[in-house]
């Protein structure tokens, strides 16, 4: 003990005590999946607080010289009180109550039992130190050792700290007009009970106007059950506000709901508020379900969900390599479903998978925030089938006997959703997102991650060529961009089941008029062919600024693929937008192919004797901050602001400006959305201000490209040298850190994701370190290449599809299906089972791979 003693006090400089701020990382290792719980338990570095698994400690040492570690074990409690229904399968779970997660009434969340062993191990022979040792030790070191230790063990850690652990969908703000309400002296008193729509005579989800007592039906819900919409349509008539739901009033309190604030709300004075209709609070009983209630009820009765799920079926849980569930962390089902396709890609598994060796040796001091490091750890925790086992049961004994529940260990992917998501407004939050959009951030965070070397992107990346073609002079205009996926419209008209759907819509009008429950509504039934024709089809522009005529007139534009690449992902735009812009979700079913041919869609160019229009003002539409879906420079390179004139101004549609002024967003912001989108209309401008609206310069003046001096004449000295000093330091050049600062106003923030997305056409500069020289061959004063694409057949295999349970993307659940060695597998989350029935005809995104001839 007497050595023991002496390494310490050797190492007592190195040993630090956790303070406010320090990140401990003491659930999970840094470059795997191992915990406390794992086998061999968690080494956290006393230095960094950094955690590795076994496997993983004695690399970090050699690497560091750090010596002195805290191992912490956990193993999990013996159960004192069993349910007596337990003994087999799941233990039984309350029906939740509330929309919340970790609250009484709310879903559960693990809430695991362990007792948790420490002790300090010395590296590299591994020497133990309990904490009975240390009593015996100079003062100097066992104070030193015994507080760093309890203070890592009452350290927060990382993982705890991001995770939110209790959410309350419940919490309801007081009503503005609660205080103040107005009620009409008509002498209405309401009855206890047998309550009836007044219009439709509905005797369900019945609510009660404040202001004066009048009892109409709720809105309809997104599957076809529910009211009529007549409350609202009354607000809507009158301006009433606030209205409370009977059959939930009792001494607590009841649902109250605002249309003006458009929420549910609370209402501090209803007591004195049902009174005035004669309703006594303290004297009623709950006779109807809340709102919560019916909502969870709603989002755990969709058909699709079972459908989806296949939970009709026993499905036989798999395990094994390239097998490994991912546990849901809260809403995280959409990252889970996008991650185990993307490592199914052999791109994805060569960079970062196959060299993952190499990826951890060159990661930096800590590699918690490194990401290659996190990807490369997510990829092979997926494939190596290491934690692809089955979950322990809850129960204390295993009951051999009982059917395997599909429930893996599985890996917790935290690290990485917090890497990610960091400074991000939706991915950092435990919110439930759109898959599509993740996919899009996950792959412009590769972009960012990959400016030399392998680049797994390129699998998707595929050029768009969109031919403009002016139909008062017949000339053309031929412009290509990038795009990753391809977005497939939904054409509800050319449904095969329309008789169907049209005689289901008049049964619906006849159940509204007569006050009976609505029918259930049949699924409309889309071929995949339609949707097709509905990308490839023409699209006519009304409002197109002719070059060659030199005023607005009517256009075509026609879209087409300019290189296919060699995984096609397609979305199904199921989700749109009403008349009131309220998001909803179309409930289709669309025959997707297994096969797919696509070579017919292939971009021809320019045909002969075919005139192009002439380039002149307006100045080109394209948006110098653009990121993933970039537009390719068809009017010169970015060098050349020949046609960025100042003398011209911008040619904008003042009435799509005045639509977006109306709609509360900055006239300057509004000017820039239809000038960057080329006076295509509103929806166009509308997508540009929804992606531009974090922006720091979103509502600054619009600039002209080139309007404040000549191309290359601007002084560097003019430049933040700060922000100069900052991308340099990133590995760029001077000058393509003036160029980019240029780009984007002198907005750093800007001008680093715009130099991210311009590597291409950056690589023909010069750069610092070992570059081309300025005029060392002709083939450096060349325009810019184009951004890689692969290209070959268009013609494609299915290999995977996710889709999407519930009413819009921002509620519900993802799952995915992958076809591995010709059979079909579900991934739901933890459970990893043999697909019986795929159901391809409900997916959001599909997956395609190039089939080689």
């Amino acid at each position: 003990m007497t050595e023991v003693s002496e390494i310490l006090m050797s190492v007592l400089s190195a040993i630090r005590v956790p303070r406010p701020g320090d990140r401990v990382h003491k659930d999970e290792c840094a470059f795997s999946f191992s915990s406390p719980e794992s086998e061999g338990g968690l080494y956290v570095c006393m230095n960094s607080f950094l955690g590795f698994g076994s496997k993983y400690v004695d690399r970090h040492h050699a690497k560091t010289g750090q010596r002195a570690y805290l191992h912490i074990t956990r193993t999990r409690k013996t159960q004192k009180e069993d349910d007596p229904n337990s003994g087999s399968g799941d233990p039984p779970k309350k029906k939740p109550t509330r929309l919340a997660i970790g609250i009484e009434g709310g879903f559960d969340v693990e809430q695991e039992q362990y007792e948790e062993e420490v002790k300090v191990v010395l590296f590299p022979d591994r020497q133990e130190v309990t904490l009975d040792d240390l009593s015996s030790m100079p003062d100097v070191v066992r104070e030193r050792v015994s507080l760093s230790v309890a203070e890592l063990q009452a350290a927060d850690s990382v993982s705890h700290t991001l995770q939110v652990q209790q959410w309350d969908g419940e919490v309801r703000q007081e009503s503005k007009h609660a205080a103040e309400l107005k009620q009409l002296d008509n002498g209405l008193k309401i009855p206890p009970s047998g309550w009836k729509c007044e219009v439709c005579e509905l005797q369900e989800n019945l609510w009660m106007n404040l202001t004066d007592g009048k009892v109409l039906c709720g809105r309809r819900y997104f599957d076809g059950s529910g009211g009529n919409n007549h409350a609202l349509l009354y607000y809507q008539q009158t301006g009433y506000p606030l209205a409370v739901k009977l059959g939930t009033i009792t001494p607590d309190g009841a649902d109250v709901y605002s249309y003006d604030e458009d929420d549910m709300v609370l209402d501090s004075k209803l007591p004195e508020h049902l009174s005035h209709f004669g309703i006594d609070m303290m004297t009623m009983e709950k006779t109807e379900r809340t709102m919560t209630e019916l909502e969870i009820a709603v989002n755990q009765r969709v058909g699709e969900w079972e459908v989806i799920q296949e939970s009709g079926t026993t499905l036989r849980p798999l395990w094994g390599p390239g097998l490994t569930g991912m546990k849901n962390l809260g809403n995280s089902c959409y990252l889970n479903s996008v991650m185990q396709v993307l490592f199914t890609i052999p791109d994805f598994q060569t960079k970062y998978v196959s060299n993952i060796d190499k990826i951890f040796d060159e990661a930096p001091s800590d590699p918690t925030q490194d990401f290659k490091t996190q990807v490369a750890k997510l990829g092979y925790g997926l494939l190596s089938g290491e934690y692809s086992k089955p979950a322990p049961d809850p129960a204390d004994e295993p009951n051999t006997s009982a059917e395997p529940r599909g429930d893996q260990v599985g890996i917790a992917p935290r690290m990485f959703k917090a890497l990610v998501g960091r400074g991000h407004p939706e991915f950092s939050t435990n919110r439930q997102q759109d898959a599509q959009e993740f996919l899009l951030h996950f792959i412009n965070m590769v972009e960012r991650n990959c400016r030399s070397g392998m680049n797994p992107s390129e699998a998707f990346r595929f050029l768009v060529e969109e031919k403009i073609v002016c139909q008062q002079s017949q000339k053309a205009k031929y412009t290509q961009r990038v795009d990753y996926i391809v977005q497939l419209p939904v054409p509800m008209d050319q449904a095969t089941n329309m008789d169907e759907l049209q005689e289901a819509e008049r049964r619906r009008e006849e159940a509204e008029s007569s006050g009976a429950p609505p029918p259930v509504a049949p699924r409309a039934q889309i071929p995949f062919a339609a949707c097709l024709a509905a990308l490839s089809e023409p699209e006519t522009l009304t409002d197109f600024w002719s070059s060659a005529v030199q005023a607005k007139t009517t256009a075509t534009k026609t879209t087409r693929f300019a290189s296919f690449p060699d995984h096609l992902v397609i979305q199904i735009k199921k989700f749109t937008f009403g008349l009131d812009w309220v998001p909803k979700k179309l409930d289709v079913s669309i025959d997707v192919p297994e096969t797919l041919d696509l070579n017919a869609l292939r971009a021809m160019g320019q045909q002969p004797g075919e005139e192009l229009l002439p380039e002149v003002a307006p100045p080109p539409l394209m948006t110098p901050d653009v990121e993933v879906k970039g537009i390719l420079g068809s009017h010169g390179n970015e060098e050349d602001d020949s046609l960025y004139s100042p003398l011209l101004s911008p040619v904008l549609d003042d009435s799509t400006v005045s639509q977006l002024c109306e709609m509360g967003f900055p006239l300057e912001a509004c000017r820039k959305a239809v000038y960057y989108t080329g006076n295509t209309g509103i929806d166009a401008a509308m997508n540009w201000v929804m992606g531009h609206m974090d922006d720091p310069d979103f509502a600054a003046p619009l600039v002209l490209p080139g309007s404040s001096s000549a191309p290359g004449t601007t002084p560097t000295e003019s430049l933040p040298e700060e922000h100069l000093a900052t991308i340099v330091s990133m590995g760029f050049s001077r000058d393509q850190a003036t160029r980019a600062l240029r780009a984007t106003n002198n907005v750093l923030e800007r001008a680093v994701d715009w130099i991210f997305s311009h590597l291409d056409d950056l690589e023909s500069m010069d750069v610092s370190e070992g570059g081309r020289s300025e005029g060392g061959s002709e083939a450096s004063r060349e325009p810019p290449p184009g951004p890689r694409v692969r290209d070959g057949t268009g013609k494609y295999e299915l290999f995977a599809f996710i889709s999407h349970m519930g009413s819009s993307t921002m509620c519900g659940h993802y799952v995915c299906h992958i076809k591995k060695d010709q059979q079909w597998v579900i991934f739901n989350d933890q459970k990893v089972c043999a697909s019986e029935k795929p159901p391809k005809d409900l997916g959001y995104l599909y997956f395609y791979r190039r089939v080689v001839e």
